[in-house]
């Protein structure tokens, strides 16, 4: 993973976001040495909130599982009849 120090960012942005786009790798920005944020393609941000949207949905639903909040497929059908007429 490239890490550039904040300064480095504001003074050359437009080479840095260059780089970003044709590499699409994150890019660790610092400050005072310190980790302060990443930078990352739009793309790349977009799959990663949809992964993270497909897991939690899968995290409840495990979590459900759980808890006995299930239905039968004949109770999934009575209850959703109203939408699938």
């Amino acid at each position: 993973m490239k890490v550039e120090l904040v300064t480095t960012l504001k003074r050359q942005a437009t080479k840095i976001l260059a780089d970003l786009h044709e590499s699409k790798e994150p890019i660790l920005i610092t400050e005072h040495g310190q980790p302060s944020a990443y930078l990352i393609d739009v793309e790349d941000f977009e799959f990663m909130q949809n992964r993270m949207e497909i897991l939690e949905g899968i995290a409840r639903g495990e979590a459900a599982i759980q808890e006995g909040r299930t239905y039968t497929q004949k109770e999934a059908k009575k209850a959703l009849s109203k939408w699938l007429k």
